[in-house]
């Protein structure tokens, strides 16, 4: 009988200038695929005449990109799943570390009575197939059946949310064992760990005790600690005091609490800062980045290329007014204590309603897309907080919006150099409204930055969106072009990405990518069939034995 592996399909990769994701120096030389892994790597590699031969002519190759920060869980779970991952393969993506923000898709119990509630009001078991709690049966459903690879977090927010749905109160005895065991169960099945949403309900609600138990099984089963943190501005609506410490550094010191003692990989996800009042935490971000490490902490952190993010649309209501039934939140008294914690927030914070764009309300409010909600007041004749409040009842609490700014370009080139930083996207393709400009070129604009000297050397580059992401969430066997690896390869052209004009609603330099060994991108055309079962599910073996 045949060898399996001689039967399967080779390609020749040849003439390619090497990063092979290691940060290691480029060279010139050759890659051999055979089936969907590299089986050899070296400066000329001889093939027989049956195998398929690929000049790249002296283009650039590097191991498929990793987003670190994704929550394409969802939509992998979506019937037509192929639209929303073709923008991130065109920007030569080709796995996802997803289910982050607290928030994954899989994680909770199948019997939970509260599924309503998983998603944080952000996402939605909508038109896909049906939802898995269970991570192992999650990932095994899906694998093969999507178009790029996925590894997923178990989010804290969708636990807690199956154990007790929305509540603002401390979890009871039983609720909290329930929640921490589909956490650890998650962990033993394969996630390749745990994220909080502390911004986003039910996380928001989590108190510090119950937070260390969370990174307690990080700790134990060596898997990183992500974190959307409590706030990521100078001023927020999570904590009471205006004045005094920054509430984004107030958010950092929780984290500090929260792990201090373990030997917990702490990520923290998205380093911005929220409003122009915000830019001056940078500098204390880093200290206590430089704190964390020195006592023990691997603390690393996380950015996308856009100074703008999307989020839901109440992101800026405190937790004390969502927590309020309707009829409580009509009271004027409520009106006018929230109308002064807006107002004094804004002037503390240098950010506004001016800043807030509307990208979708819901059907029938198309109008108000791509407009700032002070522009809405001005045409609908209310205050701006009045105006702010209109859309979010009429979107049911559960509208989108693009804010900035979120960060400077100042901010963003002197993280590309930092080793503890990685790159991601943070965004997904919407099915109405206005999308996030980081699902066409985030991980292009890395790469210009790279070129034009305002980022790292393109080694380190390539290693932070490549070999460093697999590393740090343990991803067996991707990352790095290098034989045993599976084939996920990007190649792009220099020149093409260094002349070009970014934010134009598309990728740019991108000329093929390859995942697990299959062409699905020649740098004009996604090949939809091969891209149905390209992607496979990947697994985070446990390193503890439990």
């Amino acid at each position: 009988m045949a060898n399996p592996v001689e039967i399967q399909k080779q390609s020749l990769l040849k003439n390619a200038k090497i990063y092979d994701g290691s940060g290691a120096s480029s060279f010139v030389g050759d890659v051999l695929i055979c089936g969907d892994r590299i089986v050899k790597v070296a400066e000329h590699i001889s093939v027989g005449a049956d195998c398929e031969v690929v000049d790249l002519g002296g283009l650039s190759l590097a191991p498929g990109f990793i987003d670190a920060h994704s929550h394409n869980d969802w939509f992998a779970l979506r019937k037509d799943a192929g639209k929303y991952f073709y923008p991130f393969i065109k920007q030569g993506i080709t796995t996802f570390v997803s289910g982050n923000c607290g928030l994954s898709a899989t994680g909770f119990s199948d019997d939970t009575p509260h599924r309503e509630k998983i998603g944080g009001g952000l996402f939605f078991f909508r038109d896909c197939v049906e939802p898995m709690g269970s991570v192992r049966d999650f990932l095994t459903a899906l694998d093969g059946k999507m178009p790029c690879n996925l590894a997923v977090l178990a989010g804290h927010c969708t636990a807690r949310a199956s154990a007790s749905g929305s509540t603002s109160q401390n979890l009871s005895p039983t609720e909290e064992k329930e929640m921490l065991d589909t956490l650890e169960e998650a962990l033993q099945q394969g996630a390749a760990g745990i994220s909080l949403g502390l911004m986003y309900d039910p996380g928001l609600y989590a108190r510090t005790e119950e937070l260390k138990k969370v990174a307690k099984l990080c700790e134990k089963y060596d898997r990183p600690l992500t974190v959307h943190p409590r706030a990521s501005s100078a001023v927020s609506m999570s904590y009471p005091e205006l004045l005094g410490r920054s509430h984004l550094l107030r958010a950092v010191d929780e984290l500090a609490e929260v792990v201090r003692g373990t030997k917990t990989k702490l990520h923290y996800s998205h380093a911005i800062f929220v409003g122009r009042r915000s830019f001056r935490d940078k500098e204390p971000f880093l200290k206590i980045v430089e704190e964390l490490r020195a006592q023990g902490i691997d603390m690393m952190f996380d950015i996308y290329n856009e100074t703008l993010g999307v989020s839901v649309i109440t992101v800026i209501l405190p937790a004390w007014y969502q927590a309020m039934s309707p009829e409580e939140r009509k009271k004027p008294l409520t009106r006018v204590k929230l109308s002064v914690l807006v107002w004094a927030s804004s002037l503390l914070l240098g950010f506004g309603f001016k800043d807030i764009e509307i990208a979708y309300i819901g059907e029938g409010y198309e109008k108000y897309e791509g407009k700032t909600v002070h522009q809405i007041a001005k045409e609908e004749g209310l205050s701006d907080l009045n105006a702010y409040l209109m859309l979010c009842e009429k979107s049911n609490f559960k509208g989108r919006v693009n804010m900035g700014p979120y960060t400077t370009p100042e901010i963003i080139h002197e993280f590309e150099k930092d080793p503890r930083c990685l790159y991601m996207t943070d965004a997904w393709v919407e099915d109405q409204g206005i999308q996030n400009p980081a699902v066409y070129d985030c991980f292009p604009k890395f790469l210009r930055d790279s070129l034009l000297g305002l980022g790292d050397s393109m080694e380190n580059t390539i290693h932070r969106m490549t070999g460093a992401t697999a590393q740090r969430f343990s991803l067996p066997e991707r990352g790095l072009i290098r034989p045993g690896y599976f084939a996920d390869l990007t190649v792009f052209n220099e020149e093409e990405i260094k002349n070009a004009t970014p934010d134009q609603a598309r990728s740019f330099g991108i000329r093929k990518v390859w995942i697990n060994g299959t062409p699905v991108f020649d740098g004009q055309r996604i090949d939809t069939s091969a891209t149905s079962t390209a992607g496979r599910s990947v697994f985070v073996h446990n390193k503890t034995g439990k």
